[in-house]
This record gives structure tokens, C-alpha cells and sequence, in this order.
């Protein structure tokens, strides 16, 4: 079930517009869409609509480190100048949309819950209670609730059960998987936001929405790793038997090797991103050290170019990458789910474009690597198409795959203090009802 209309049929489901907002640390971009039902064997699995982009605009970001608001005013121009972008392409006006969330420390933890049913059959009441006892478990002090999924359901200890719904039993219980963030930088870019004059729908982690635009469906049932390397932040998720069961964000990405390039070659930052995306690569070629490159030294505008070989820059660049891998490849051992994962990886974002990434992950990580683009979304400009915009495709999916387990947890008694108010969650689940 979807909270886009009803059970899979596709006439009960209406069409409407969806406007998504990708925050990031390169580049802030929002895409407006037109969400038209379709017959569920024209689509990918768990899809219900097909989406059309009609407005997309995106800006040099200003005013976000790491994922994290750290000037407010810049911010919120780079925001305004998005977002402008894409209504004027699209003709229409947005007031509310659904954003990304990449800082806060995100944590992924697994929570257990059962309930009584007392012999009769499963229902919405049921579902909502044992999500409720689930997510409760989760509130913390100064942490907000992001997502609260089901991995699994039971009935009476028969684990595996995706749908219980009208099933019957003695006990319910659930796995849930939770995924929680710091509070402060949250409210931070709502804040950015609401300047903007704008209103949030509906935050979702970064991890989540750039695995659902990346992985094709076999990935998603038979268990993958997604790494998105942003500017400046890298996030994994993991998926098993089509859920989301694990995410986690570290604080690196594509803007600290252009860093390392500035300060290695005393160049300028500008310098610094044109050689790394033109000459920059994660691994040593055998013309290297004979293929020389201009670098204008900082701060000598009027002397002659430095000629250094290319392999400097190729032993710069492939230090920080091999750390990231590093710090990767340890994150996803720490998590528990590395059978999970097995030997798939698919790595998008816009730093996963640098050249010999691919062959630099496998080398570091052990397993398949493939570069993932976003997938199922027509409509969108050929710029637009590589993985640098997987996010802002992944929240287009997001309020698709959002069933109704997701929706329900917040009307089983717990409070999701998104950004300081509740309800918040119940108020995006009426609007996608309401809108399609």
C-alpha cells in the first residue's frame, strides 16, 4: 500500500505535483514534478506513479559544510535562486516540498517490539500499535526520529512475515529499523528553508533517497551497498530484501580532494576543482610521469605557469580517496550487515565521476563496484542525468515507497519531533493523500 491512492489500483490514484529539494555542499537543486498514475506492470517494483520533471533548477551551493548550515543568509539565497529555477520552468508556485538530510550524525539502530493480539486477525490497529511500541524505543534527547521502518514482522515467533495484514495469531512483533539524526542542524535548514518562505513536507535521509533512484530492483531484494559521494559528505545505505535497513554518513567527499590539491600544488581552490576534473584520477597510469601539467601557483598572477607531472596529482588525489574507501569499508563491517551487502557496492554522487573510483573501490573494498545513475524518472535535461542528482531523483521515489508502515508509526503514540513540532509526519501523510 502507497499513500499516493489505494492498493495498487491505478484508478483509485490520483496525479499531482511533487517538489523536491536536494541541499548539498556542491550544489542546492529542486526539481518539480508531475506524478501521473500508471499500470503497476509499466513500472519499476513499489513504484505507483510515473514522474515527468517539468521544472528543475540548481545553484552553487553557499553557506553548507558537510551537509551542515553554517551561514544562514548564504544558505537561504542559494535555496531562494534554486527553487526560483525551477518554478519559473515549471509555471507554477511552490510553497511546500520535500527536502534531503545528510548531517546530524545519523544512526541506524534496530529495535524489537511485540504485542498481544489474543487470537484474532491482524489489523491497521495492530500494525500501528506494535510500530508505535517499536519507535518509541528510539527517542532520545536531542535526537529526531528521521525514519522508522519495519525490516520484518512475526506472528508467533514465525519471523519473515512482510505483510501481516489479515493474518491471524497470538503475538505480533517487529523488527524495526530507526534512523535518527541531531536535532540542531535539522532545524537549521528548515530554518534556511522557512526564510525562503517555503515549508517542509517531509525530511529524508540522503542514504535513503540515493538508494532508491540508484539500485535496480534485484540489488534492492537480493542486498546491496549504496555509497553517494557528495562534495562534502559521503553516505552509505544498505538494502536487503527490498527494505532500507541500514544508513550511515561520514563527514568526507569530492571538496576535501580538491583541498588537497590546493594545498599540495599552492594553487587556488577554482585551479584546484578544473585539474581535478579534467586531469584527476584515483589511479596511477603508465604516461604519468611523462604528461606534464600548467599550474598557476597562487598568488603569481603575472608569472609563468609551474609544469609539474601528472603523477603528483594522481598520488594526491589517491591518498585522500584510499582513506575515504578506508573509513568506508570499516564503516560497513562495523554495521553489522556486511553479508548483507555481500559483493555488491554501487557508488553515485557527484565525486563518484572522478576517474579510476570504480576500479579504486574495488581494489579497497573487495567487491563489485558499478557507477549508479538515476533511474525511472523521465523528463530530465541530459545535465541532470548522471549521478550527481541521484538524491533529488531518490525523494521524487521517496513519497511512493513510503507505505503506509512508515506513516503509521506516528499515530501509534509516538511523537516524531521533527524539528521541534509533532505531528509532522501525519500532516505530510494527509498532503500525498490529499495531492494524488
Amino acid at each position: 500500500m502507497n499513500l499516493l491512492g489505494g492498493h495498487g489500483d491505478a484508478s483509485a490514484r490520483r496525479s499531482g505535483v511533487l517538489t523536491v529539494l536536494d541541499v548539498g555542499s556542491s550544489k542546492v537543486c529542486c526539481v518539480v514534478a508531475k506524478l501521473k498514475p500508471c499500470d503497476d506492470g509499466k513500472l519499476l517494483r513499489g513504484r505507483s506513479h510515473r514522474a515527468q520533471v517539468i521544472g528543475i533548477g540548481h545553484q552553487k551551493s553557499q553557506g553548507v559544510k558537510s551537509g551542515v548550515v553554517v551561514d544562514l543568509d548564504r544558505a537561504e539565497h542559494a535555496i531562494r535562486l534554486a527553487v526560483d529555477a525551477a518554478e519559473r520552468m515549471a509555471g507554477l508556485t511552490v510553497d511546500s516540498l520535500i527536502v534531503n538530510m545528510t548531517a546530524g550524525r545519523l544512526k541506524s539502530e534496530t529495535f524489537c517490539a511485540t504485542i498481544n493480539l489474543g487470537g484474532h486477525e491482524v489489523d491497521e490497529t495492530d500494525i500501528r500499535r506494535v510500530l508505535g511500541a517499536g519507535a518509541k524505543q528510539a527517542l532520545r534527547a536531542e535526537r529526531e526520529v528521521i525514519h522508522s521502518l519495519p525490516v520484518a514482522f512475526s506472528l508467533d515467533a514465525e519471523r519473515g512475515v512482510r505483510d501481516p495484514r489479515g493474518m491471524v495469531g497470538e503475538t505480533l512483533g517487529v523488527d524495526m529499523h530507526v534512523l535518527t539524526g541531531d536535532a540542531a542542524p535539522l532545524r537549521n535548514i528548515e530554518l534556511a528553508i522557512n526564510r525562503s518562505h517555503l515549508s517542509v513536507e517531509r525530511m529524508v535521509a540522503t542514504p535513503y533517497a540515493s538508494g532508491l533512484a540508484a539500485l535496480v530492483d534485484d540489488e534492492l531484494e537480493m542486498g546491496a551497498a549504496c555509497i553517494d559521494m557528495g562534495g562534502g559528505t559521503t553516505t552509505i545505505s544498505v538494502f536487503s530484501e527490498g527494505r532500507f535497513v541500514h544508513g550511515d554518513a561520514i563527514p568526507v567527499g569530492g571538496n576535501h580532494v580538491t583541498l588537497d590539491l590546493a594545498k599540495g600544488l599552492s594553487t587556488s581552490l577554482e585551479a584546484a576543482e578544473r585539474l581535478k576534473v579534467m586531469h584527476g584520477s584515483a589511479l596511477p597510469g603508465v604516461a604519468d610521469d611523462r604528461d606534464v601539467i600548467s599550474i598557476q601557483p597562487i598568488g603569481e598572477d603575472g608569472e609563468a605557469p609551474l609544469q609539474v607531472p601528472r603523477s603528483v596529482m594522481t598520488r594526491i588525489i589517491r591518498a585522500r580517496i584510499d582513506e575515504t574507501l578506508e573509513m568506508l569499508r570499516e564503516r560497513i563491517n562495523k554495521s553489522g550487515f556486511s553479508n548483507a551487502v555481500g559483493k555488491r557496492v554501487v557508488l553515485t554522487g557527484g565525486a563518484s565521476q572522478l576517474a579510476g573510483l570504480p576500479e579504486a573501490a574495488r581494489r579497497v573494498l573487495g567487491r563489485n563496484v558499478r557507477v549508479g545513475r538515476p533511474l525511472g524518472v523521465a523528463g530530465l535535461p541530459e545535465a541532470a542525468k548522471g549521478p550527481a542528482f541521484s538524491t533529488a531523483v531518490g525523494l521524487l521515489i521517496y513519497p511512493q515507497q513510503m507505505a503506509s508502515f512508515e506513516s503509521q508509526a506516528a499515530f501509534g503514540g509516538v511523537r516524531f519531533r521533527m524539528t521541534g513540532t509533532g505531528g509532522r509526519l501525519q500532516r505530510v501523510s494527509q498532503w500525498l493523500r490529499d495531492s494524488f
